[in-house]
């Protein structure tokens, strides 16, 4: 029998084992997609307590754990709600052991030995010495220490088109902090035409543009001011979460229309919002291959199942689910539509599903170019899916359909300054299969270029990637 994670952790043979600890183990991390706040970061924000860190901060935390709280019948009080800091952290330590074959038990695990020097597993016999043990870290330790302790080369924020970016600003100021941190825009809200929040926050975007907007004139103009000022900060990748992905063609005179009939409140057919979103999708890959950055597509995520949470907690809280439907159509005309001008950016492709992955693989690779390496991407296994089955299903897909090696590798898409020890559960998996196909004969045993490979898709690829067109 094998000891619980030790440094063989999931490494099943003796290629994996020297795969990882000879080149994956110890590459820096670029963390290309992500939702630490940025003001937390500037400030080295040091934790007054662990809870705030690893399980709730007000509204801001972990979800993963939030679901298993609430699946083994937790109480909210003790989630979200008023209860202490100490009986939060005693409820999840008394939870932990029943997240049997769950990734959060790993995580949780990975977590304690890689900041904490924590070894022993947690349940409710050890919980009040580990909750002190790990304060007395945080005593010593903010979110810089922890950056450094992950060996973050660098991070990319997802932030709002309307956002002043401040902290950023400041942050690339700051010499002392080696780790890159730039921001990611997010258009979300200027897509969804059909919220009922839509006309408030163009209000809003019209304030921070210091003009109105009341026309697709004046809406493109104000994204493209938005994207000159991000590319100025640093930003090189804009991320769009596409609940549903849909596309028809239009005309600009037709998205006027429809864009003057949403600020008025009008509800829109299902055939005017897929020309809508269809057209600023469209115009804004062209604003981002103009400036040579990454679009990213994360699809299918069904939001704010639970009406009855949301209207007492608001969004991503843990209510959100895998969406079912139809993706590759739509995908294929609006990559299609960015192809026939030359104007396709360097593009990465997330479904939430994992029955979606050969579709949008194969979808994807139908665009790629010869002169530039890996620009179409098949995201890693993301949100539900970055776990070692969906993990495995990512790279599986990618390797029957397309290029391993031009894989760009993981991301934390995580609230959690611990986070990081993803990156090491996805580094164990990644050697682990790679080590595999090897041992099996089904790839010759070239440690040498193998080694390169796994270094590359740990960091080199991202690194070249993401920071080819920064200057």
């Amino acid at each position: 029998m094998k000891e619980f994670m030790d440094k063989d952790f999931l490494l099943n043979n003796d290629t994996a084992k020297i795969l990882y600890h000879d080149h994956a183990k110890n590459m820096p991390i670029y963390d290309y997609h992500c939702h630490l706040p940025i003001k937390d970061i500037y400030e080295d924000r040091h934790f007054s307590d662990v809870v705030e860190l690893w399980l709730v901060d007000g509204k801001f935390g972990d979800h993963y754990k939030w679901r298993a709280l609430r699946n083994n019948g937790v109480e909210e009080k003790y989630i979200m709600g008023d209860a202490s800091n100490k009986e939060k952290f005693l409820k999840w330590a008394e939870t932990l052991p029943y997240t049997l074959g769950n990734p959060l038990y790993h995580w949780s695990h990975l977590e304690l030995k890689r900041y904490f020097n924590i070894e022993e597993t947690l349940s409710l016999k050890n919980a009040d010495e580990i909750y002190e043990k790990m304060n007395d870290f945080l005593r010593n330790h903010g979110v810089r220490d922890i950056i450094n302790m992950s060996n973050v080369d660098t991070i990319c924020t997802t932030d709002d088109p309307i956002d002043d970016l401040k902290y950023h600003i400041l942050l690339k100021e700051d010499k002392s902090f080696k780790t890159h941190v730039y921001p990611s825009f997010r258009p979300d809200k200027i897509l969804n035409i059909d919220a009922c929040q839509f006309k408030e926050y163009i209000d809003r975007l019209s304030e921070v543009v210091n003009y109105s907007i009341c026309d697709i004139d004046s809406l493109e103009k104000a994204l493209i001011d938005r994207i000159d000022f991000f590319h100025q900060v640093g930003c090189r990748i804009a991320d769009h979460g596409l609940e549903e992905v849909v596309y028809d063609d239009s005309t600009k005179e037709e998205i006027d229309i429809i864009l003057k009939k949403g600020l008025d409140g009008i509800k829109l057919t299902a055939i005017e919002l897929a020309k809508y979103k269809s057209y600023i999708n469209v115009f804004l890959g062209k604003e981002y291959f103009s400036r040579g950055w990454v679009q990213q597509y994360h699809m299918k995520a069904l939001r704010n199942n639970s009406k009855r949470m949301f209207n007492s907690y608001g969004p991503d809280i843990g209510y959100d689910s895998i969406n079912d439907g139809c993706c590759a159509l739509a995908l294929s005309k609006t990559l299609s539509k960015l192809d026939e001008t030359n104007e396709l950016p360097k593009t990465i492709l997330y479904s939430l599903n994992p029955s979606d992955m050969e579709v949008i693989a194969t979808v994807a690779f139908c665009f790629g170019e010869g002169n530039n390496p890996g620009k179409m991407q098949l995201g890693s296994g993301w949100w539900f899916l970055d776990q070692k089955d969906g993990m495995q299903k990512q790279l599986t897909a990618l390797s029957n359909l397309g290029l391993l090696s031009r894989f760009i590798g993981m991301l934390t898409d995580s609230r959690s300054f611990l986070s990081y020890t993803r990156h090491e559960y996805f580094r164990r998996i990644l050697c682990n299969f790679v080590g595999n196909l090897i041992e099996e004969g089904e790839y010759p045993n070239d440690i040498e270029f193998v080694g390169k490979m796994i270094e590359d898709i740990c960091f080199n690829n991202a690194k070249k990637y993401f920071d080819d067109n920064r200057k």
